[in-house]
């Protein structure tokens, strides 16, 4: 009888201690962000708030260099997604507007439009380029750290929404990479093939030096 009762003892613990698991970890955003993300708030001072966020209803101010805003809806915006693999962001251009070539390094992506025109595509490994221009209700999937770019291809304003794979996907903006930084220009005009004028003027452009 004993031996009979040994195992469902052991289940019961299992489930016991399964069910007081932790669920979710809100992100502690008064704590340091390292490589694995933010530390958890107790669980006492977690609160409904927490997994609501309410940004993603208004328009990003779009009268900037690219005609275009990135609203982010990660994990340092919205703790509740801390630690789930999941984040969102809103897209809004002016016409003309665009997203420039740029990847995320933490995360794939999936574009659903919802008003307008956009064409976007992305860059394979291979330098194979996958492009379209999308419609209202459509989507479109890009893969984690390739480059990728959505630009206003109508005559009216554009929005649209992004979910990525990840709480804090990262984002690195090609030309700004190249030309927002201090690297002596030199080595950029040997790396690229630009001449000096064309490097000058994106740098003066992008607020970079060097």
């Amino acid at each position: 009888m004993a031996k009979m009762l040994l195992p469902i003892f052991f289940i019961f613990s299992f489930l016991f201690s399964s069910s007081n698991a932790l669920d979710f970890c809100v992100a502690d955003l008064t704590a340091p962000q390292g490589p694995a993300g933010y530390s958890c708030k107790k669980p006492e001072v977690v609160t409904t708030d927490d997994f609501v966020f309410s940004g993603l209803a208004t328009a990003g101010n779009i009268s900037n260099l690219i005609k275009a805003a990135v609203t982010p809806a990660f994990d340092a915006q919205f703790p509740g997604v801390n630690g789930l693999g999941i984040s969102m962001a809103r897209l809004d251009f002016a016409v003309g507007g665009v997203v420039p070539m740029h990847t995320h390094p933490g995360a794939s992506e999936i574009l659903v439009i919802i008003k307008g025109t956009i064409s976007a595509g992305f860059v394979s490994s291979a330098n194979k380029v996958y492009f379209k221009t999308l419609k209202t209700g459509d989507i479109m999937v890009f893969p984690k750290g390739l480059l990728h770019f959505q630009i206003n291809a109508g005559q009216t304003q554009a929005l649209a929404y992004v979910s990525f794979s990840s709480p804090s996907p990262g984002l690195q903006i090609l030309d700004f990479a190249l030309f927002g930084n201090d690297l002596p220009s030199d080595i950029i005009e040997e790396t690229t093939f630009l001449d000096d004028a064309q490097v000058k003027k994106l740098k003066g452009v992008l607020g970079g030096t060097g």
